[in-house]
């Protein structure tokens, strides 16, 4: 006799699922918005949402497909369309894996690219201070 019923997989597993596989590719310094990252230590630092772990990703999810769309920040020196291709695939192929659903898109949209942090005390380059 074979089980049955229903299995609805909602959004947000979908997202973090997304956003777990895409943090997997070298050359992803982060996922989201340099506003949106802020905003979230901001709220972590307050005790509210502590880590969004799908930050980034916006999925629309049907019976048995999902539209997929992440935002990512870039390491510098990576080639921006490699990495682009690396993640769009990293995600295809952990959400159909680990969810059953068809993925129909992953759209990647990069917003920044990470060069590093300014180290304390460095001066801005061709600026003296006396």
């Amino acid at each position: 006799m074979a089980a049955t019923g229903r299995t609805v997989v909602h959004e947000a597993a979908v997202a973090k699922v997304a956003a777990a596989a895409a943090r997997q590719v070298p050359g992803l310094h982060s996922l989201g918005t340099t506003p949106s990252r802020a905003l979230g230590a901001i709220r972590g630092a307050v005790g509210q949402n502590p880590g969004d772990s799908a930050a980034g990703v916006r999925v629309e999810v049907g019976q048995k497909q999902a539209a997929i769309d992440v935002t990512l920040v870039a390491q510098y020196g990576i080639p921006l369309q490699d990495l682009a291709d690396r993640v769009r695939a990293a995600v295809y192929r952990a959400v159909e894996a680990l969810t059953g659903l068809s993925v129909i898109e992953v759209n990647v949209e990069i917003a920044d690219v990470y060069i590093g942090e300014a180290r304390q005390g460095a001066k801005p380059s061709g600026i003296e201070v006396q």
